[in-house]
């Protein structure tokens, strides 16, 4: 896998995208665009922050307008729109909101799974699906790095939602024929992430306006951050190796750069890239968190022949950069005619 998109593949190809309002699901969007793919978005919810608005690639799609849990709605998005590819990204995602409100994560992670994948299966059309499983998935296991025959064994509320809609997809590969592939990936991180709260654009946040970041946890957690414009060609990747591969199906692959950091360790990292010196507020308040994983991600080599295509330093440069950029200009905007503000006397 060299970046190199592959047109020929994707050119006209209907595509379905759940999730497209999302971090990882606006990037897929660019990406399929730029392959000149036919690109049809379920969008729950207006969110005019988000990438794909932002941008106005939301005009050179096709939207419907529904929730992941409508199986209705899914069955005639897939059939009216005929279409072949699915790329499932659709979550709650946040692990903080699953620790406080279970149920709704739950429904959109197991629920919004099993819906889309049953109104896959009665769509003769569908001929591949990719779906967005986690790192999480696994648990907290004792032996690292993950690896694809590490048990699935969540125990808390977002980790299990994981597991369930990760045995979801296997089982409609196993026992319905659906042709589905499962990623496993760490901690996405990238441009258009208004999820403050999370590290890097938190961290990236807070050092552009001279404060110090900080850090929920105690920053001795270890995590695999990925970059999210490798996530994007690598579902791609996938969806076309599935297309050629068939025997694929049912078999789930980790993405990762495979590099352990702690979130202390990340964010010296990105003080550096930004030339600041600035030292973190740990504030110690993260509970139900895994506190060390990482995955092997062998496999993806092996049978895909996939490797990132950006190195860490790389990806944190272009995600400082992109928020450099989304800053300045919200500042400009918010100021248009740059007035300084005058202080009214006593």
């Amino acid at each position: 896998m060299d970046g190199t998109i592959n047109q020929d593949f994707w050119r006209d190809r209907r595509v379905f995208v759940t999730g497209a309002t999302g971090l990882v699901g606006g990037w897929l969007v660019r990406r399929l665009l730029e392959a000149e793919a036919d690109v049809v978005c379920l969008v729950r919810d207006w969110t005019p922050q988000c990438e794909l608005v932002t941008s106005r690639m939301i005009d050179r799609v096709t939207v419907v307008r529904g929730d992941i849990c409508d199986q209705n709605v899914l069955e005639r998005a897939l059939g009216e729109f005929e279409v072949e590819t699915v790329m499932h990204l659709a979550a709650q995602s946040i692990v903080g909101i699953a620790n406080r409100n279970p149920g709704s994560t739950f429904e959109a992670n197991i629920g919004g799974t099993w819906k889309l994948l049953d109104a896959c299966r009665r769509s003769p059309k569908v001929k591949q699906i990719i779906t967005a499983s986690s790192d999480k998935a696994y648990g907290d296991a004792p032996v690292l790095p993950y690896r694809e025959d590490t048990p699935l064994n969540g125990q808390h509320p977002y980790d299990v939602s994981k597991s369930c809609s990760d045995l979801l997809a296997q089982t409609y590969a196993k026992s319905y024929g659906s042709p589905v592939c499962i990623t496993r990936c760490g901690n996405f991180y990238g441009g258009g992430d208004f999820n403050w709260n999370r590290i890097v654009p938190g961290t990236i946040r807070s050092l552009l306006r001279g404060q110090q970041p900080l850090i929920r946890s105690d920053g001795s957690f270890i995590r695999d951050y990925f970059f999210v414009e490798d996530g994007a060609a690598a579902y791609m990747h996938l969806a076309e190796q599935l297309a050629e591969k068939p025997e694929l199906a049912g078999e789930a692959f980790n993405l990762s750069n495979e590099i352990q950091m702690s979130v202390l360790d990340l964010v010296a990292k990105i003080a550096d890239v930004m030339g600041t010196d600035l030292e973190p507020v740990v504030l110690g308040e993260a509970s139900n968190e895994i506190k060390h994983q990482y995955l092997d991600a062998a496999k993806a080599r092996d049978l895909l022949d996939w490797q990132p295509l950006f190195t860490l330093e790389e990806g944190l440069s272009r995600t400082i950069a992109w928020y450099k950029n989304y800053l300045t200009a919200n500042q400009q905007t918010a100021n248009p005619l740059n007035v300084v503000p005058v202080a009214k006397s006593a």
